[in-house]
């Protein structure tokens, strides 16, 4: 199973730069269980419409089935952390 933390963020959001050291250390500790892809919106518009992403930061836990979970604003380790495992990760 797959599964990929997709971060919706800009360069001039300072909610994004709180949630970066949160999936730094996630990423850290969980290795290569999942795939962490930062998505830059004012780039990858289309990505975000097809996401229907409308606030940042934007995460959305992902598998081969589907979207696992989202969440909008500073998500906290353990809440994307459960996500993780309801994915598969």
């Amino acid at each position: 199973m797959t599964v990929q933390v997709l971060d919706f963020y800009a360069d001039w959001c300072g909610p994004c730069k709180t949630q970066d050291p949160i999936l730094e250390e996630i990423q850290d500790d969980w290795g290569d269980r999942f795939e962490l892809k930062k998505v830059d919106v004012d780039e990858k518009q289309d990505t975000a419409n097809e996401y229907q992403v409308r606030s940042l930061p934007t995460l959305i836990v992902e598998n081969d089935d589907g979207i696992v979970d989202r969440f909008v604003g500073v998500t906290q380790r353990e809440d994307i952390e459960a996500a993780l495992e309801e994915a598969g990760a």
